[in-house]
């Protein structure tokens, strides 16, 4: 399975290009900006972009989606409850100060809770996590006949930390239900890749996190 993480756009959204080494067909995480560097690690590997898939739609972390649908003509997708963030880049970029908001991809079916996304020997799960946004997701890939667990938190899930919910539409007890409830869920050795920041693991966080800290 191929795993590329690292900083996009001015905020350092963690972008990843995920990928099947067998089939050569990839899915975009986040693509907050930086399309040249999205692009270079796609084209390194020789990837196929089937879809891009967003854990929210925050304007950090939709910076390069436009571009990369028309690159290769991928399926851009988030979940209908945050449709309505995504209807206001313009306001959003007002709020950061930026000139300009990142044009609007043409997104395809919302995604849903529980719905398995098939990328060659890779099964990337969609798991609902409102409460960051009203339609955060986060995303459980499994490659498989392996045990082993990728969890894709956006930022509903830091290393020590929660994603914060005082932008519209947020909810602290809603976010701490979806964490304690869905992604606490997971097996401990789950790796966790936040949007922002290095990463963490379920049973770390479980232990350690003061605002979700389960004894």
């Amino acid at each position: 399975m191929i795993v590329e993480t690292f900083p996009a756009g001015p905020l350092g959204c963690n972008c990843t290009i995920l990928g099947d080494p067998s089939t050569k067909q990839a899915i975009v995480i986040d693509p907050g900006g930086d399309f040249p560097a999205i692009e270079a690690v796609i084209a390194e590997h020789g990837l196929t972009v089937k879809a891009i898939l967003h854990t929210h739609t925050h304007i950090d972390h939709v910076g390069a989606t436009a571009a990369v649908q028309k690159k290769h003509g991928a399926a851009a997708r988030i979940h209908e409850g945050d449709e309505f963030l995504y209807s206001i880049l313009p306001i959003q970029a007002q709020m950061l100060g930026m000139r300009t908001a990142p044009e609007h991809a043409e997104l395809e079916a919302a995604l849903r809770d529980d719905e398995v996304i098939g990328l060659g020997g890779i099964d990337l799960r969609v798991i609902h996590t409102p409460g960051h946004t009203p339609g955060s997701c986060c995303f459980e890939v499994r490659q498989k006949g392996d045990d082993a667990v990728l969890l894709f938190a956006g930022d509903t899930l830091f290393c020590r930390s929660v994603g914060r919910t005082d932008l519209w539409g947020g909810d602290q007890a809603a976010l701490v239900s979806s964490i304690k409830k869905k992604l606490f869920a997971l097996p401990d050795p789950t790796r966790v890749v936040c949007g922002h920041g290095e990463d963490t693991t379920i049973g770390e966080e479980r232990r350690e996190n003061p605002f979700v800290r389960v004894r």
